[in-house]
């Protein structure tokens, strides 16, 4: 595997009062989102909470999720 950082800091965005976030618009056009697509919603626990939220396409769910997050958190969580 290259030294090439695979994911980084695109975004911070405000949980507002109705539990609503916007995804900028730079990075929805980045990631070819359109109206109506879905997203998965991924909660990763450390002990019994939530510790970290990524979100991805739902198209590319199934043996990519494991794949390609199961590294990334083995790594982050050493």
């Amino acid at each position: 595997m290259s030294n090439q950082e695979c994911c980084k800091i695109d975004a911070v965005v405000t949980v507002d009062a109705k539990g609503q976030i916007v995804l900028p618009k730079d990075l929805r056009e980045r990631a070819q989102l359109k109206p109506n697509d879905k997203l998965a919603v991924i909660g990763v626990e450390r002990g019994d909470k939530v510790c970290c939220i990524v979100m991805m396409k739902a198209e590319a769910l199934g043996s990519t999720v494991k794949n390609m997050l199961g590294p990334i958190f083995d790594e982050a969580f050493k």
